[in-house]
């Protein structure tokens, strides 16, 4: 029996992947991506895993291969090497894919002449999982009315309903490229309440790219660091504040802390710090306090330039 105009029927069976206990563990696996542009490298021998129930932070420069990855892991790009997302090579099984996946890219628009309500039929009828009732419900949290047309909201709105929309559908992994890109930091924290409160529910994951670090560590597990294609860092953020150690310490002290190589040196509430992969060396460890390093600093220090984290505090 057809379910009444408007509804869906419930969603069907997963897609197949590396199940275990009725549960898929492993969302993404990737081996030795690779992708060019010409002679360009865009993609270099990229090796990681996103598991169930991760909220994972995409960070890089502009250049740096955020955009062509998440293209690659929706089959929007052919890599070398291996990939598998959701138990699916993403290019050979896209249709089949895009049933349990859910995409936001940088560039993504909604026609300007809809009505929120005609958008809402329009995913019913073209997404198989997709919750009529979830959206309502979803959009019920926003200021955004079904009878609105998409000209008549604001960047902010129209942001928010692209994430109802998506949202409402049955999926175990969301990609968002920029999702907040312009706008407001009121609308970029009601956009990612919704997404937390909504759609993070331990099982599913999302994979995010932003350059907003500062506002999105918190809601992060685990953070992609890349750097010119190349991958600098894939860990949890309870990892990481295992691994990096940052020493805040007197300025008299910054010759003997600059002489132990730190990742690099900054300012912390005014006073010099100096970042170390692993425990601070012996020889520095009393001259200072031990600081968290935000993922701010962390990415600084990896991704910046030789001859950018050689110049001292004083003289950045």
């Amino acid at each position: 029996m057809a379910p009444p105009a408007g509804e869906t029927s419930p969603p069907g069976p997963s897609p197949p992947g590396p199940e275990l206990g009725g549960r898929m563990k492993t969302l993404i696996e990737a081996s030795h991506l690779s992708l060019h542009y010409g002679r360009k490298a865009a993609l270099q021998d990229l090796t990681f895993s996103i598991p169930a129930g991760r909220v994972v932070g995409l960070l890089g420069h502009n250049g740096a291969g955020k955009t062509t990855l998440m293209k690659t892991l929706v089959g929007l790009k052919q890599p070398t090497g291996q990939l598998r997302v959701l138990g699916l090579d993403p290019h050979a099984d896209r249709a089949q894919l895009l049933t349990s996946l859910c995409y936001i890219p940088d560039v993504a628009v909604l026609p300007s002449w809809a009505r929120v309500s005609e958008l809402i039929r329009l995913m019913a009828g073209l997404q198989p999982r997709f919750s009529t009732e979830r959206a309502r419900q979803l959009l019920r949290r926003t200021s955004v009315g079904e009878n609105d047309k998409v000209k008549h909201l604001s960047k902010g709105m129209v942001t928010q309903l692209h994430l109802a929309l998506v949202a409402a559908i049955d999926a175990k992994l969301m990609i968002l490229d920029e999702p907040t890109l312009g706008l407001d930091v009121m609308s970029r924290k009601s956009f990612y309440e919704m997404l937390i409160d909504e759609w993070c529910d331990g099982e599913r994951s999302v994979l995010i790219s932003t350059h907003q670090v500062e506002e999105v560590e918190t809601l992060l597990s685990d953070v992609i660091m890349l750097d010119e294609g190349r991958l600098v860092l894939d860990i949890s953020l309870a990892e990481m504040d295992e691994r990096f150690v940052a020493l805040s310490h007197d300025p008299d002290a910054a010759e003997a802390v600059a002489a132990n190589h730190p990742l690099l040196r900054y300012r912390v509430q005014g006073r010099p710090a100096a970042l170390f992969d692993g425990v601070a060396p012996d020889t520095v460890a009393h001259l200072g306090q031990r600081v968290r390093p935000s993922l701010v600093d962390l990415f600084m220090a990896l991704t910046r330039k030789p001859e950018i984290q050689a110049r001292t505090p004083e003289s950045a």
